[in-house]
């Protein structure tokens, strides 16, 4: 059987950064052997569901790269072929309708919890052969007796017995199909060969089976992968955590360094923690996915993000900038050229974020300075040291770093103080903010005017 793939979310909302996961292990194990991923989208919830969340799926999922072979296929859109299914199992004895109100169900479970036990339906109208009508939910009559037995990729073998299953609700009053009988009949119509989800799904996993095993159909393999915790431990909560895929591209981090990240949330190949994309192809092992819950790592992300800008070209990562700078109202066309400023900074910053924030000085003016720095390096003798330097770099023609630096060595050797005395106001002065490169490298990007028009600008502040 082709190795058929697929990633079936609800459209309740964004692309959840467990979702992703799921979708990645799909997308590479159907990549690696060289079959097929296909995109359903979930939708029977209608009240619930929306196109808005569709979208954000749908952005997310191209943003990652993760593109389906087939679909999207959207659920509500096969609501006669449910109705077929629920009809067949009606005639071949394997389902039944049920007219048991709510206040008998809330009554039953309350009593079996006061007795210690398992909630669960207890087959009032298993055998009562009732028509359908307008209060009745149709149910599928699973087996009393036996096990349902489960080889997960992950978990290994797991058993259920049949007696810890009840005849669940497969299609409501209001006629619309459930989740454990829609997901069946997808999966079975879409001659899916490998399911690889949430382990909270492993509780649907064996009454899936047994509906399979009833429309005697095809039955998957299974692969549960155990869910990821918050970056304290903990269950992922919106309120400490970022949950959303998109949430992660607009904290200024590359695809690359995102899917880097999730491919190893949870799974491994040996030592190695750097793959590239055909590399996880390749080496990707549903077998060899972890059993233990993951949990998040921003320092681990932000490694990865590093990584990947410091492989980049100058020119890539100008590039991939442009987002970044859109977003920030920070145009560079006057100024000096983004590439070069690349070239100094790629590898002094974790995000794409933090590296807009850091070069915005090369393009945009500002009249505050960082009040702790301008607190240590604008005192003393500092408007001195900022009044020699402009008279140097005034009278500077050779507007390059080896002769920036030459003044700068001029000035502590002349007003005889330390380094730190002349490079530090100088750097404040022309930055705002204290942090750069080589204090020569730097201001031969900025160029010759700006410098001297920031010298000025720090000395009337000092003078204040």
């Amino acid at each position: 059987m082709k190795v058929r793939t697929r990633f079936a979310p609800s459209p309740t909302g964004y692309l959840h950064i467990g979702g992703a996961r799921t979708a990645l292990f799909s997308w590479l194990y159907a990549k690696k052997m060289g079959g097929e991923f296909v995109l359903r989208i979930e939708d029977t919830d209608r009240e619930r569901s929306s196109q808005e969340a569709v979208d954000a799926i749908l952005e997310g999922m191209n943003w990652l790269g993760l593109s389906h072979d087939e679909g999207p296929i959207y659920q509500t859109d096969r609501y006669d072929r449910y109705k077929e299914v629920i009809q067949q199992l009606l005639d071949q004895g394997d389902a039944y309708c049920c007219n048991c109100s709510r206040e008998r169900l809330d009554e039953m479970r309350e009593q079996q919890m006061a007795n210690k036990q398992k909630p669960k339906y207890d087959g009032c109208c298993r055998g009562k052969n009732l028509a359908e009508a307008d209060d009745t939910v149709v149910r599928f009559k699973n087996p009393q007796d036996g096990a349902v037995e489960i080889t997960d990729h992950v978990r290994g073998k797991v058993v259920i017995s049949n007696a810890e299953l009840d005849d669940l609700i497969i299609q409501r009053s209001d006629g619309n199909p459930t989740y454990n009988l829609t997901v069946v009949v997808d999966d079975w119509d879409m001659k899916i060969s490998h399911v690889i989800r949430g382990d909270d799904h492993l509780n649907n996993t064996p009454r899936q089976i047994n509906i399979l095993t009833a429309l005697k159909a095809h039955i998957p393999e299974y692969a549960h992968v155990p869910m990821i915790n918050g970056t304290d431990g903990k269950k992922l909560s919106k309120r400490r955590d970022a949950v959303s895929v998109m949430q992660y591209r607009d904290d200024g981090y590359l695809k690359e360094a995102v899917i880097n990240y999730l491919v190893r949330l949870g799974w491994s190949h040996g030592d190695q923690e750097v793959f590239t994309l055909e590399e996880m192809i390749e080496k990707f092992d549903i077998d060899a996915i972890n059993k233990s819950s993951s949990s998040l790592s921003v320092e681990k992300l932000q490694w990865l993000n590093q990584h990947y800008m410091k492989q980049m070209t100058p020119e890539q990562l100008a590039s991939e900038l442009t987002f970044y700078l859109e977003k920030a109202e920070l145009g560079v066309s006057e100024g000096p050229a983004l590439a070069e400023v690349m070239a100094v900074y790629q590898e002094r910053c974790s995000t794409l974020v933090e590296l807009v924030s850091e070069i915005r000085y090369f393009y945009e003016d500002f009249s505050e300075y960082d009040a702790k720095q301008a607190k240590k390096q604008f005192k003393g003798g500092a408007i001195h040291v900022l009044e020699a330097l402009k008279t140097k770099y005034a009278a500077l023609e050779n507007w390059v770093a080896e002769e920036i630096h030459k003044v700068v060595e001029q000035t502590v050797e002349e007003l005889e103080v330390g380094f730190g005395k002349v490079g530090q106001p100088l750097r404040l002065a022309v930055t705002g903010h204290g942090r750069s490169p080589s204090i020569d490298v730097t201001l031969q990007l900025l160029g010759k005017d700006k410098t001297l028009e920031r010298l000025d600008q720090a000395m009337k502040f000092i003078g204040q």
